[in-house]
């Protein structure tokens, strides 16, 4: 079979390709992306694409892994090219043309440099995770690092910082503008992150550039959002049969895209919004909708769900009197405790994520999203709770979903099996002193200060909804059984 490439790809027939490769006058590179991993394949460089093939524009994307030549080797024999997969209740396939090209910095920094210091060079985005930013717990740059340190004494920087600093070094001494810098990664206040560790990198170089980056550098903040599943044999076979083409590394994503980004965009980005992207001044709030709206149902789902012997999200979905209880838990309780940005449409989004649960392609296990409850719920309910306890609102189906994660560590216990979380010791020690009295155990519960907050646990409104919900599901202990009905 032939290679999905620049000479293959117009010969493929039903499928969406990217005819701005083929124009007259091909796109210029405008972006360089840093750590081109699945995500942004499916997410980023697809609003890109679609920008281009709608509107134009010189927004065609140079990769750079920092390390790994993976997507190096599988990109640049196809010119870039690859397929991106679109999973819901019929897959959608389309071929993504906007990376023209993969580097590693390892092994090609020069070319690297040279791309980042053109004057054509707009934008520097980047998926490099969390650890990427070499920060520390306070959130600012970690001086310390090993790594950060080489390259504050070396030539060739092996951090995406050092090499983002000399680059803007360069640009300074040209006599170009900065590029605009756009963290994509799952980290509050990213931009803000990613801009302070810049400039603190510089500061300890040379406090002129750190001043005149503090004057000049943009980097707006962003929210992003998509379940994208690794690739297997599985895609790749399927994407064979459908470009009749081999193609190294295809994508699939669902078909939920959401792209927040801050709006100090200056003029000469690329136009996103055009295609989807949504420009805000309010990112903390998408956050924050996203914390209450996504993250607090999916939690919910998937410690009930454990309970009930479920496997995944859609499954989970199939339950009449869960799907039920979360829509209650959304609009009594979650929407009425906070204020959305005015760019969001509260209730749409909350249908669409009930879609999302929905979709029969997507495979997620809600054992996995049970993991660590003891980090999550201080952020995804537990504020809620407090929220809406100090405002006389609801609290019902919020304790519900506490009281389940309660009974699905003690569920844990009793199986001997293991519980991934940080306190899965002090969780078990509890669980071993439960006695199936409802108001002995959730006391026991309670006590947990790390999660529960001495006000809280405390507060009479909330003990007694919290003990209720308790009793009502922990029959689904005792009988193996999962009571539907204290759902209703």
């Amino acid at each position: 079979m032939q290679q999905l490439q620049s000479k293959t790809v117009q010969s493929i027939e039903g499928i969406s390709i990217p005819t701005y490769r083929f124009a007259s006058q091909q796109p210029e590179i405008g972006i360089v992306h840093l750590g081109p991993g699945a995500f942004f394949r499916g997410h980023q460089a697809w609003y890109t694409h679609k920008l281009m093939q709608q509107f134009g524009g010189d927004w065609a994307i140079s990769c750079v892994s920092m390390r790994s030549a993976g997507v190096s080797q599988a990109l640049n024999p196809q010119d870039g090219f690859y397929t991106l997969a679109e999973l819901d209740k019929q897959t959608a396939y389309e071929v993504i043309g906007s990376i023209k090209e993969v580097l590693v910095a390892a092994q090609d920094y020069p070319q690297v440099f040279k791309r980042l210091t053109a004057s054509t060079t707009k934008l520097v985005s980047m998926t490099i995770t969390e650890k990427g930013y070499c920060l520390n717990l306070a959130g600012e740059l970690d001086l310390q690092n090993p790594d950060i340190q080489q390259d504050l004494q070396g030539q060739q920087a092996v951090t995406a910082i050092g090499l983002l600093t000399a680059a803007l070094a360069e640009r300074k001494t040209l006599g170009l503008k900065p590029f605009t810098v756009l963290s994509c990664d799952n980290v509050t206040d990213n931009g803000k992150k990613l801009r302070q560790a810049i400039i603190q990198f510089a500061q300890q170089k040379d406090p002129a550039l750190a001043s005149w980056l503090d004057e000049n550098l943009l980097s707006p903040c962003t929210m992003v959002d998509s379940i994208t599943p690794a690739t297997d044999d599985a895609l790749r076979a399927q994407v064979a049969e459908q470009i009749k083409l081999a193609d190294n590394w295809p994508i699939k994503r669902e078909s939920f895209v959401q792209w927040v980004i801050e709006d100090t965009l200056p003029a000469d980005a690329p136009q996103w919004q055009k295609v989807g992207a949504t420009l805000t001044s309010d990112v903390q709030g998408f956050e924050n909708a996203k914390l209450r709206l996504l993250n607090c149902p999916h939690s919910t789902m998937a410690y009930i769900g454990v309970l009930a012997d479920l496997e995944t999200v859609h499954d989970a979905m199939q339950q009449p009197a869960l799907v039920e209880f979360i829509s209650q838990l959304i609009l009594q309780e979650v929407i009425p405790s906070f204020v959305a940005p005015k760019e969001l449409d509260v209730q749409a989004y909350s249908q669409d994520i009930l879609q999302r649960f929905r979709n029969p392609a997507i495979r997620h296990l809600l054992a996995q999203i049970a993991w660590d409850g003891s980090q999550k719920l201080p952020m995804r309910i537990i504020p809620i709770v407090s929220h809406n306890l100090a405002n006389n609102l609801p609290v019902k189906h919020l304790s519900v979903a506490l009281a389940a994660w309660c009974l699905f560590c003690r569920k844990r216990y009793m199986a001997q099996a293991e519980l991934v979380d940080p306190l899965a010791q002090a969780l078990f020690a509890i669980a071993k002193q439960c006695n199936d009295e409802p108001t002995h155990d959730a006391k026991l519960f309670l006590s947990l200060d790390s999660v529960f907050p001495q006000d809280l646990a405390e507060n009479p409104v909330f003990v007694e909804a919290f003990t209720q919900g308790y009793k009502q599901l922990q029959p689904a202990l005792q009988q193996g059984q999962f009571p539907w009905r204290a759902l209703a």
